[in-house]
């Protein structure tokens, strides 16, 4: 209830990247917009191609359901609808969806007098997912080598390409990002069970201050961050976490055909080891 004291003053026209007043409103306590109209259109045409899939296919059990890409005869091209052509408007629809909720995340900052972090960060997200269904199959030159969707289908195509090079976890770009990801974890973790342990103290006991987080840290670790710090390490670690993923797989064929193992040949071809 708080936030209503404020929501007053930014709830007005303007900020916009297009469409100008055309849906510059809000519903309860959801901002619109043009984006979010767009938004609501891909996500519920995406939704409904899934279910029509689903039904022309051989069951309704919800870890069987796939959407499978076209085949890798069809090359570049359009493929029939039940062919493969399905996936290709449901992955329209996907990056249509994410780009206009990413597009809105600016208008809403916009309006805040904010900087464009979440929609940055969330690009990072939605780049990841592009790299998978655009960027490597246009590299290789058929939509055919997108992730099919569907939840058991969809682990099968990872365990496989994983197996396509032999042992995927040497890939050192798929380090990088496991690397991230898990610091993410730990950074996450640490930060947030610090802010309970001051919030929540001891029955009788009053609440900690900023001085009493970053004295734990020096104490534990030997240094604290600080709490803007934290905060930005957290920005980076899961951005580069998303990013290096990416990476991990769009060089991946395209630009590395053999085991990933191989490539570290390099390392025994140096010349210290003679």
């Amino acid at each position: 209830m708080a936030m209503l004291s404020f929501e007053r003053k930014y709830r007005v026209r303007g900020g916009t990247l297009i469409g100008g007043d055309l849906f510059d409103f809000w519903v309860g306590p959801f901002y619109v917009g043009f984006f979010g109209i767009t938004t609501i259109f891909f996500a519920t045409l995406g939704t409904l191609l899934i279910i029509y899939g689903a039904a022309i296919g051989p069951t309704w059990n919800i870890w069987q359901i796939n959407i499978a890409p076209p085949d890798l005869s069809y090359g570049l091209g359009l493929a029939p609808l039940k062919e493969g052509g399905l996936w290709q408007v449901i992955t329209i629809c996907a990056i249509g969806a994410f780009v206009s909720w990413a597009l809105r995340q600016a208008e809403i900052a916009r309006k805040l007098g904010m900087g464009y972090h979440v929609p940055v960060a969330f690009s990072v997200a939605v780049f990841a997912y592009v790299t998978l269904v655009v960027i490597r199959p246009v590299l290789l030159g058929a939509w055919g080598h997108g992730f099919p969707y569907g939840i058991l289908s969809h682990l099968d195509w990872v365990s496989n390409v994983g197996y396509q090079f032999l042992h995927f976890h040497y890939n050192p770009a798929h380090m990088l990002a496991i690397t991230f990801f898990f610091t993410t974890t730990l950074a996450l973790s640490m930060h947030g069970s610090l802010i309970l342990s001051v919030t929540n103290p001891r029955k009788g006991e009053p609440v900690k201050t900023a001085e009493h987080e970053n004295t734990f840290f020096r104490d534990d670790v030997g240094y604290s961050i600080g709490a803007l710090g934290i905060h930005r390490l957290g920005l980076f670690l899961a951005l580069s976490a998303g990013f290096w993923s990416a990476v991990c797989i769009v060089i991946s064929g395209p630009f590395w055909t053999r085991g990933w193992p191989e490539w570290w040949n390099w390392w025994l071809n140096l010349p210290i080891w003679a």
